[in-house]
Formats: C-alpha cells, sequence, structure tokens
C-alpha cells in the first residue's frame, strides 16, 4: 500500500504559530481480536471521536505552547508515520501529528486519529526505531480505542490545579488555566500501557524497525528521569508512561518475538541529520527565566522574584518555590474590560478571603488590586494587575503569614513592570547542535562545546545513552546543545 499525502496546515488560532502534519492511509484490513482481550478497530471509525479531536486539538496546542515548526523533523515523522500505518493495517484513516513547542519529554493521543510528541522527546531518542517505538505506541493506543475509553473517563472527572484549585477552592471548570488540560493527557491505566507496549512493538517490528528500541527507549527515559530528579520535575511522558523494570522486560520479550537484538533498522545517522538544530529547551518566546528574573518578549513585561526563590517556567503558569517552602504562581486569566479588578478578586474563586484587605494600587503604571486570604493550612497574599489589555494574577503562599510572606511579595509586585531592549539581551537560545566523534575524541572534549549549558556532562550523557565512563566511537555522530 502506498503512502498517499502529506499535507501541512496552518492553525486556525491567530495565537498559535506552526504547522501540522496530517498522514492519510490507504484501504483498511478489518477488525482482529488481541490476546488480552482489546479490540483492534479502526482508528477513525466512530465520526464521534473526530469530533472530539478536533475539540480538544486547540486546547492542547495552546497549553503546550503552540506547534514547533522544523521541516526536517516534520518529513522525518510523516516518513516514519507512513509506514508505522501501512504496519498496523490502519488504511481509511486520518492520522494527524503534531511537533508541540515544549521541552517536556512526551507523546500522547487523542481520539480522531491526533497524536502529540514534543520537541522534547525528539532530543532524548537517539535514532529512528526509538522514535518509531514512541509513535507506535500512541497509534496502539488509538486502535486499541484507548484515547475514547480516556475521553468517556474525563466527561466525569474534575481535574484540579494544584495551587488555584487545590489551595484557593476556584471552580475547575471555570479556571482559565490551560495548564489542567496536561495533568489527564495521558491517563492511562496500567494494563492499557501494557497492551499499546505490546501492540507498538509489533506494529514498530512488522514496518522493518528494530523491535527492541523499545525497550532501549524505555531505559533511556529511565536514566532521564534520574538526570531530572537533580531539579525540577513536571507532567510529562515520564510520570504518564512509567519506566519500571518489569516493564522493560515485557518489552525485551515482547522485541524477541522477531528475533535477537540486532535486527531491523535504526537509521541512527538520518534521525540525527534531521533534528540537527532543533530548539532545546524552553521556548524563550513563551517566557524565558533569567536567573530571579521572568522575561516575556512576546507579551512585554518582566518581573523578578526574591533570591531564595526557584523559578519554574510551566507554560501556563510560572512558579516560584522558596527555601522555606513559600510559594508563589504567576498566570493569566480572562476578566471582560467592563469588570473591575476588585470585583473580580471578589467573584468568589478565593477561599478565606479578607474583604477588608483588598486595596487598589498603581505600581510603574501598572493598576493592580491587591488582597489578603487565610485558610486553615495556608496564608495568601494575592495580587490581580491589568496590564496591556491582558489580567495576570500573582498568588504568595505560605504555612503563616507574616513580614516575611509580605515582603517577598511587595519585592515581586514593585518589580512587575513594561519590558525594556536591555532586558532581551539576557535571554539565552540553545539548539541540539550534532557533532562527529573524531579520533582520540572524548565526551570531555564534545562537553567543552555546550557553554552555557548547566550540568553540561550529565546532560551529554543522558540525551546520547551514554553512561559515565563509556568512549566515543570515531566517526558516529553525538547531540550536543549549544547557543544559537
Amino acid at each position: 500500500m502506498k503512502w498517499q499525502q502529506i499535507i501541512i496546515v496552518g492553525l486556525l488560532s491567530g495565537s498559535i504559530s506552526g504547522c501540522t502534519t496530517i498522514f492519510d492511509g490507504g484501504p483498511n484490513v478489518g477488525v482482529s481480536r488481541l490476546g488480552d482481550g482489546s479490540t483492534l478497530v479502526p482508528a477513525g471509525t466512530d465520526p464521534s471521536d473526530q469530533i472530539v479531536g478536533q475539540r480538544e486539538h486547540p486546547k492542547i496546542v495552546a497549553s503546550y505552547g503552540g506547534s514547533y515548526d522544523d521541516r526536517s523533523s516534520e518529513i522525518m515523522l510523516a516518513r516514519l508515520a507512513s509506514k508505522l500505518l501501512v504496519a498496523a493495517g490502519e488504511g481509511d484513516v486520518q492520522l494527524t501529528v503534531t511537533i508541540l513547542d515544549s521541552e517536556e519529554v512526551n507523546a500522547f493521543a487523542l481520539p480522531g486519529g491526533y497524536i502529540y510528541v514534543t520537541r522534547g522527546i525528539l532530543a532524548l531518542a537517539n535514532d529512528e526505531a526509538e522514535l518509531a517505538a514512541v509513535l507506535a505506541h500512541e497509534i496502539a493506543h488509538l486502535t486499541l480505542r484507548h484515547a475514547r475509553e480516556r475521553s468517556n473517563r474525563e466527561r466525569t472527572s474534575k481535574i484540579v490545579d494544584r495551587v488555584i484549585g487545590g489551595v484557593l477552592g476556584s471552580n475547575p471548570e471555570t479556571d482559565q488555566s490551560a495548564a489542567r488540560s496536561k495533568l489527564s493527557l495521558a491517563a492511562f491505566s496500567q494494563a492499557q500501557e501494557l497492551s499499546a507496549d505490546k501492540e507498538g512493538i509489533k506494529i514498530a517490528g512488522q514496518a522493518g524497525y528494530d523491535p527492541h528500541a523499545a525497550a532501549r527507549f524505555l531505559g533511556l527515559m529511565a536514566q532521564f528521569a534520574s538526570y531530572k530528579t537533580k531539579g525540577q520535575t513536571g507532567d510529562d511522558f515520564l510520570s504518564s508512561h512509567p519506566s519500571t523494570p518489569d516493564r522493560i522486560e515485557l518489552a525485551v520479550k515482547a522485541a524477541r518475538g522477531f528475533g535477537a537484538p540486532g535486527i531491523g533498522t535504526t537509521e541512527r545517522e538520518r534521525y540525527l541529520q534531521a533534528i540537527d538544530g532543533v530548539a532545546f529547551g524552553p521556548n524563550p518566546d513563551n517566557g524565558a527565566i533569567a536567573g530571579q528574573r521572568y522575561i516575556h518578549p512576546n507579551l512585554g513585561f518582566v518581573f523578578s522574584v526574591p533570591k531564595t526563590y526557584n523559578l519554574t517556567n510551566a507554560n501556563a503558569s510560572v512558579v516560584a518555590v522558596a527555601n522555606d517552602g513559600t510559594a508563589a504562581r504567576f498566570d493569566s486569566v480572562f476578566v471582560p474590560p467592563q469588570v473591575s479588578l476588585a470585583d473580580y478578586l471578589s467573584s468568589g474563586w478565593v477561599s478565606g478571603l479578607n474583604e477588608q484587605s483588598i486595596k487598589s494600587d498603581e505600581l510603574n503604571n501598572v493598576p493592580m488590586v491587591t488582597a489578603s486570604a487565610k485558610t486553615k493550612d495556608w496564608a495568601f497574599e494575592i495580587a490581580v494587575l491589568r496590564f496591556e489589555g491582558q489580567v495576570y494574577r500573582f498568588i504568595f503562599a505560605a504555612k503563616d503569614s507574616g513580614k516575611r510572606l509580605n515582603s517577598d511579595f511587595d519585592f515581586t509586585l514593585k518589580s512587575f513592570r513594561k519590558l525594556r531592549s536591555a532586558d532581551l539581551k539576557q535571554i539565552q537560545r540553545f539548539e541540539l547542535v550534532v557533532v562527529e566523534a573524531r579520533a582520540g575524541q572524548s565526551a570531555r572534549d564534545m562537553v567543552k562545546r555546550m557553554n552555557g549549558v548547566s550540568d553540561a556532562a550529565a546532560l551529554f550523557n543522558v540525551l546520547n545513552g551514554l553512561l559515565p565512563g563509556d568512549q566515543l566511537i570515531p566517526g558516529q555522530s553525538y547531540k550536543t546543545v549549544q547557543k544559537k
């Protein structure tokens, strides 16, 4: 069967840039029954699946900071997806694969044939076979109807934001935080994950790729998880696709059904060539962290937090945590222009609000309203401000109210201002640069190229699936991270 069509289409939302690749297969081969009792069905046979996917797609893309435009990666994904669709027997279906502009290591599927991979997962994989294992796993979720089952569960579940909903008691149906959707995207059961592993390895193997790549990538994910524990962690592929020893063992057993390691293609050099130059790390256009400062070039503002806080950018919000456990969150929310900031603040989304503490102010020509709140376990300082037509919120939380909480809150509010040209010079951009190892060259020599990258030696090993002390192979390519 021939792969029929690639269409690059722009997203409808004006706030989202990039492109989406659409894959169409050929004739469908019908329905078959798997050994675990699951039914293998064409991914696009239920019209309501497509409705669900079309409805959720813009939300997903927005919550991950938009889609990522990289022609060579898109062509590679088109080639992989077409081969996997043929191997899966999915002919009369439309598969939409989107690269998300996120550093997170993640991949997931929605009903209607929507598959998402982040540029973070592109950076972690080391060859086409490993990425094919990821795509085949998600295709298996679609053909096994897991995405539909999850969607049905989500209709009756409440996803509560850990800071706003969990602490302040906001309504999850009206909370504007786009991060809510990410918390449940890949909430498959363990049994479903194992079924998708087994079926995905079968699909990848039948497509001619190394079936042992799935186990190899699971091991790489475990190595990456260990690396990430040194810093802040988020909701990603590692939490929703647990890399357990038992799961790796099952993947190895499934792969042995095709033969011993060494069978199938990997296409390492071709893969690395395709991802050479892909952006690495957070997209500064969606907000950048420079020391204690958060700079947003597109929205035109900057603010700082005290030195004791560690800043983390989560796309839909910015979170700062101090050494003593005091936490701060910054996000945006939709408030109609005719609604005053004071009315919004007292509209019921804050539990334990002290109405007497509501105060209007203006700092750096930015109008804002502040207030205090107290619940059984937490004390809060809250600010709602309007800048360039958009409303933003600062929420500081501590176990106890006091001078420390107030001073940290005041420091951050006073730092919020309009962006200046000098601020942009503090932003750093990084990209993957593929380098061929020369005879006698060591990993240390490669790491020297990674100026400005924290813990560069550990990151180099993780990105290339190496262990400390491993020797480089002359003539083989390796990934480094360098400033653009």
